[in-house]
């Protein structure tokens, strides 16, 4: 089958043939019908995170269930379904107290030292990052890291449903948890946090203030909720985000990876609010707090954001009927539909902030 393989960090994604193996215990094989291009992934591309090359990445795959294990219960041929990254084992305390998103043992989703691997290429392993590996035709996954979803949902808007949608929204609804009249703000409308502020218009909250360098974003973040719109290539965003909300705001989302905005997250709250950290930044970085006005006096809190605290098994098939009822905007998320092998052309428009969201179709 063809993959898009990463040989090593900082390369180019070739488009190879590679070899999928035959499912075993809770394994399921699907074809992908479509995998988004997510912003996490070209992180991964580009610094070393701890993920050996080669690879085949991609962790918002859609498709259809093709075969599955033996000891496959909850999928069967034919089923539509959505990949997630969010790997849990089911057993451990965390997930028995739902918190999936912090299970202890993810890697109960992999295959054991001294089975095959997944993916092969002239019976040399390929890495299959996050137990997904959706730059590829077909997929071969953990039945916990699948949910199925209703057959009406388009497969392109469903692959974004994985991550994009329940990193975003699952941000504001779950770990933040906005409440009717809230105030937020959104650092960087892209994919992701375009589905914050569609979180947040779904909780109920009063003021969404986006703030972002491209001025078509922040037009395009009001087709999804978006009450006002801060260019921060104008002026200071903490004072302009200010302004625009009587002091600060309840809720400050960060969603491009930065020190810099990760600090004027903190400074645009106001009294007893948070800072909500989702995009990913370099390993090793760290951002400066003044600890006695900003947060003590300040009441402040600042929280890392893994996977929008969701429990993808109750969330996405959620955020699907949400999408068919036409409450969550999942249309205008997608830029382009590409073929497998323009993925690093799309990456580059990505990395350059012209666009939202590219999604493979074809292969």
């Amino acid at each position: 089958m063809k993959a898009a393989v990463l040989r090593e960090h900082a390369g180019k994604f070739g488009i190879e043939d590679v070899d999928l193996a035959a499912p075993i215990g809770r394994e399921v094989v699907v074809d992908v019908k479509a995998c988004g291009l997510c912003h996490s992934d070209l992180h991964l591309a580009e610094d070393d995170y701890g993920y050996p090359m080669p690879g085949v990445l991609g962790h918002e795959p859609a498709g259809i269930v093709a075969e599955a294990g033996p000891d496959v219960t909850e999928f069967t041929a034919g089923d539509h379904v959505v990949g997630s990254l969010v790997q849990f084992c089911g057993r451990c305390e965390a997930c028995l107290d739902g918190r999936t998103y912090q299970c202890l043992h993810p890697e109960q989703t992999l295959r054991r030292a001294g089975q095959p691997s997944r993916i092969t290429q002239h019976g040399k392993p390929i890495n299959q990052i996050f137990g997904l590996g959706g730059f590829a035709e077909r997929a071969l996954v953990h039945e916990n890291q699948l949910v199925k979803i209703p057959d009406d949902v388009p497969f392109p808007q469903a692959a974004i449903l994985g991550c994009g949608t329940i990193t975003g929204a699952g941000a504001a609804i779950n770990t933040a948890d906005v409440q009717p009249g809230d105030t937020v703000a959104v650092i960087g409308v892209g994919g992701v946090g375009l589905n914050v502020i569609s979180g947040a218009r779904l909780a109920g909250a009063s003021r969404i203030v986006a703030v972002d360098l491209q001025p078509a974003k922040l037009e395009l973040a009001r087709k999804f909720g978006a009450t006002a719109c801060v260019d921060a290539g104008r002026g200071d965003p903490v004072k302009a985000v200010q302004n625009l909300t009587a002091g600060g705001v309840k809720h400050a989302f960060e969603v491009i990876g930065l020190k810099s905005t990760s600090e004027q997250a903190v400074r645009m709250l106001k009294v007893g609010g948070g800072a909500y950290l989702i995009g990913l930044q370099v390993p090793g970085k760290t951002i400066d707090v003044e600890v006695m006005t900003e947060m003590i006096f300040g009441q402040r809190k600042v929280q890392g954001v893994m996977m929008g605290s969701t429990n993808i098994k109750h969330d996405i098939p959620m955020y699907a009927e949400f999408y068919l009822q036409g409450r969550l905007n999942l249309d205008d998320l997608i830029a382009q539909e590409i073929n497998i092998g323009q993925i690093n052309d799309a990456y580059q428009e990505l990395k350059e902030g012209a666009i939202a969201r590219s999604v493979i179709t074809s292969f």
